[in-house]
């Protein structure tokens, strides 16, 4: 349903924000403060996150996106590389090495407002970065994992 650049999207979003009046704040939300995440099936539910901050009263919208960067899918490729190691040929190296396509290209966006203490969300995400977040996850994951092979020396 989405491309794979969610550029057009912004421009739209930043219109459609600049046309009810309202202002821009480029921010990004973490997980570690309260927050609703928004949900709509609709392509265009991130119109009615704008009017509803409007309406809430919110003065402003954060925005946030992530643009791939060729230095991105190098590391990720490296710390793949390290984790699975003699295995040049693993299929995560392979499934990084295809996101090099969509270098330059917005994978992420995020809107947000604050009412009564609490972050409103509204996040899209093409399905190519989905896939560079859960190859970021893998390798987080394996860098937890530590592996003692060395030999027991209790017994001898």
């Amino acid at each position: 349903m989405q491309s794979d650049n969610l550029i057009s999207l912004k421009d739209d979003m930043v219109a459609f924000i600049a046309g009810h009046g309202m202002r821009r704040m480029n921010g990004y939300i973490s997980e570690d403060v309260p927050t609703v995440l928004f949900e709509e099936e609709n392509p265009d539910g991130w119109k009615d996150f704008v009017e509803l901050a409007k309406a809430s009263g919110a003065p402003f919208l954060t925005m946030s996106e992530v643009v791939l960067e060729k230095a991105d899918i190098a590391v990720l490729i490296e710390r793949i590389r390290d984790q699975v190691y003699p295995d040049d040929e693993a299929p995560e190296i392979e499934d990084a090495e295809r996101l090099v396509r969509h270098v330059g290209k917005i994978g992420y966006l995020q809107l947000g407002f604050a009412h009564q203490g609490v972050m409103f969300l509204f996040e899209v995400a093409t399905d190519w970065y989905d896939s560079f977040q859960d190859l970021l996850e893998t390798v987080a994951d394996l860098d937890g994992i530590v592996v003692d092979d060395r030999e027991n020396d209790e017994g001898r």
